[in-house]
């Protein structure tokens, strides 16, 4: 446009200069104001022109159109110039997204690394711990490998410590040694008696052994803490007021024997018929005296090897001196207790021998010690005298058949926990079973829950407790002969 324009101005600078112009205004706008011609737009576009050579300083016109080439131009060029800012933004753009996807891709590759590291280091550490396991089990296997290949020892008993600390050993072999103790032992176990292992060549004293007892001794009944107490004893106050003054006084406060000044009794015999509740009152003192309770029949202690049942004697006692306090039970006393005779086989010297064992042990420990025993027989008058004699067997205390308030009581005990029937009347059977021990009236109430139970019934009735009591009671000989035997 601005070529176009410089086309049609004239050749000369006077006819464009910017006073010539605005002649030419005001010629224009007389001659619109005289004529009718319409050139008031060309007035208007004339005055434009004017406005903004006056704001740009311009004087010429020509000069005002070489401005607008220069503007044109600089333009075209701040376009180009443009072009080529947004092509370099767009290519950082897109180096940029690339970059991130590039750095998006490094951080998942940068934790799965981090994840197969962690899973490395846990089976690294997985692996150490079974190393150290198996490095352990090769240690043990290396030791037990080397005591496999060491010669066996031999068993001896000390028979005296002398005073340069060795001792005379006498092994198992037979002959007797003096031999040095090793270092390593324990020189305080050494003692008369003690069992040791000798070493084959030198004989020296290389460990001390457990005491030895009989398998028969160690699984013989014992009960830390038995479960019975004296309410589960029935008819018998003043027995249980004796034995408890003879075992558990002595046991819980043997304080007060040494301030009075008397020695309590070594041991107590329970005499009476069967099924009245002596190893049950046994149980029940050393319960409330909280002792070990070790129970032994006593043919038990009948042998067929000479010095066999004195061994296993001597070796209860140990038992129960290891688990002090406690009370030995033995029943059936008179299977090894019974009065000796001239003309005895060598069966009952045998029994002899045992017998003469159990008194040496009750002769043999102090009666303040926390060992007490009480003994059961059906039949004391057959018992040898040395056993009844005061500082072993001291007291003698009667388990009598239940009388009827006995029998009464010893009814509410064991029906405590059963269903009964409002007709069911203890007072009645306890007179119904004169003559019955405890263990007869225990019979009888869990042969009447049977027959309850035998007719699909959860409740017993007094018709149950009668042909209970027919059905233990007949099975017994005469009631005459029962009593006689007893009383």
């Amino acid at each position: 446009m601005a070529d176009d324009l410089d086309s049609l101005l004239p050749k000369t600078s006077e006819s464009t200069s910017l006073s010539t112009l605005k002649s030419l205004k005001n010629a224009l706008e007389e001659l619109a104001g005289k004529s009718d011609s319409n050139i008031e737009g060309l007035v208007e576009a004339l005055d434009d022109l004017i406005t903004l050579m006056e704001k740009t300083g311009v004087k010429d016109l020509r000069d005002l159109i070489e401005e607008f080439k220069d503007l044109k131009q600089e333009k075209k060029r701040l376009e180009e110039l443009l072009q080529e800012y947004f092509k370099r933004l767009e290519e950082l753009e897109r180096k940029l997204k690339a970059q991130e996807e590039k750095l998006r891709i490094e951080a998942r590759r940068r934790k799965t690394l981090e994840k197969e590291l962690e899973m490395e280091r846990d089976e690294k550490a997985e692996l150490r711990e079974e190393l150290r396991r198996k490095e352990v089990m090769i240690e043990k296997l290396r030791n037990d490998l080397q005591r496999l290949k060491k010669p066996p020892l031999i068993v001896g008993t000390v028979e005296e410590v002398l005073d340069d600390g060795r001792v005379i050993v006498k092994s198992s072999t037979g002959p007797k040694f003096v031999s040095n103790v090793s270092p390593t032992v324990d020189k305080d176990k050494i003692e008369p008696g003690a069992n040791v292992a000798l070493n084959q060549q030198s004989m020296a004293v290389v460990d001390v052994l457990p005491s030895e007892k009989d398998p028969r001794v160690t699984a013989m009944e014992v009960e830390e803490d038995p479960d019975v107490t004296y309410d589960d004893i029935g008819g018998l106050d003043k027995q249980i007021q004796e034995i408890r003054e003879v075992v558990e006084k002595p046991l819980k406060e043997p304080e007060l024997f040494e301030k009075v000044g008397v020695e309590p009794p070594k041991g107590v015999l329970l005499y009476g018929p069967p099924g009245t509740g002596k190893t049950l009152l046994a149980r029940a003192v050393a319960h409330h005296a909280d002792a070990t309770f070790i129970r032994l029949a006593a043919p038990e202690l009948v042998q067929k090897f000479i010095g066999e049942g004195a061994r296993l004697v001597r070796e209860l006692f140990e038992l129960a001196r290891e688990k002090a306090p406690s009370i030995i039970f033995i029943d059936e006393i008179d299977a090894i207790g019974a009065r000796r005779m001239r003309d005895a086989t060598s069966g009952d010297r045998e029994v002899q021998r045992t017998l003469t064992q159990l008194l040496a042990e009750m002769d043999g420990f102090d009666p303040l010690d926390d060992i007490k025993v009480i003994a059961a027989t059906n039949r004391k008058d057959i018992l040898d005298p040395a056993l009844l004699r005061p500082g072993r067997f001291d007291r003698h205390i009667k388990i009598p058949l239940p009388d009827e308030e006995g029998r009464y009581e010893i009814f509410k005990i064991h029906t405590r926990d059963m269903n009964l029937a409002d007709d069911v009347d203890l007072r009645k059977l306890a007179k119904m079973t004169e003559g019955a021990s405890g263990a007869d009236i225990k019979a009888i109430c869990t042969e009447a829950g049977m027959m309850a139970i035998r007719e699909d019934r959860d409740v017993v009735t007094m018709r149950d407790f009668v042909k209970a009591v027919e059905r233990v009671l007949g099975q017994r000989e005469e009631e005459g002969e029962y009593k006689r035997a007893y009383h």
